[in-house]
């Protein structure tokens, strides 16, 4: 469905993405992970402070998650999400980082967002307080996350390990989230390990040629002393 042309949704809210480099740190460690960890599916969508208009029509009934994840829906660029241009698919599960800004009244107006718009993952950390809640929807709605140490989440496959000092996500292989200048050192070790290793084939490959080429010299030798090497036993 095309959105009628006297309805301007806009791209952006006015307000800015983060509050604090910590806050954006944990934004775009998730962002960028859910990125990697579905990589090689065309049919999820991953975004960060992108708006998200779940009905046509009301432009004022926005909000715009840190993270969100929209399963069967397919990457590329938007301004927004317009849920009714998604095949009217909602995000399943969206993240917020909070800052020392964000207000409880805030927070609460959020929540009845997800509730409402069909959210079946919500997660909230606060890495100044190294806090951790998750909701997960059920017949009556969103509801806690009783023990959310360890939690997998149902739709990513991700899990939570809530530390004394910080969170820690680990993908579902175990292998754990990792930041940009982390993922760089690790392609810079993998890179030196292939440069290694190409190095040690060349190093066999040209021992293995110094001995062709001395065992063929001895044959010459050899057969210049009227010797046939192939009768040598």
């Amino acid at each position: 469905m095309v959105s009628s042309p006297s309805v301007i949704y806009p791209d952006s809210d006015g307000q800015p993405m983060a509050d604090n480099t910590l806050q954006f740190r944990w934004i775009v460690l998730f962002k960028e992970n859910l990125e990697c960890l579905f990589r090689d599916n065309s049919e999820v969508f991953v975004a960060g402070d992108l708006l998200w208009y779940p009905m046509e029509g009301y432009p004022e009934i926005r909000v715009a998650p840190d993270v969100m994840v929209a399963l069967g829906r397919p990457k590329g660029e938007r301004g927004s999400y317009r849920q009714w241009e998604e095949n009217d698919i909602a995000p399943q599960v969206v993240f917020e980082i909070l800052s020392p800004g964000n207000r409880l009244g805030e927070m609460v107006k959020k929540f009845k967002f997800y509730d409402r718009y069909g959210i079946e993952e919500y997660y909230i950390y606060d890495p100044d307080r190294n806090e951790l809640s998750g909701f997960t929807r059920e017949e009556s709605g969103l509801n806690v996350v009783e023990e959310i140490n360890q939690w997998v989440s149902p739709r990513l496959g991700i899990r939570f390990e809530l530390n004394p000092d910080e969170l820690v996500v680990y993908y579902p292989n175990d292998e754990r989230f990792k930041s940009t200048v982390e993922l760089a050192q690790q392609l810079e070790q993998t890179q030196q390990e292939l440069l290694l290793e190409r190095q040690r084939a060349s190093q066999e490959t040209e021992r293995a040629e110094q001995e062709r080429q001395r065992a063929e010299r001895l044959s010459a030798y050899l057969r210049s002393q009227g010797i046939d090497p192939q009768q040598i036993p």
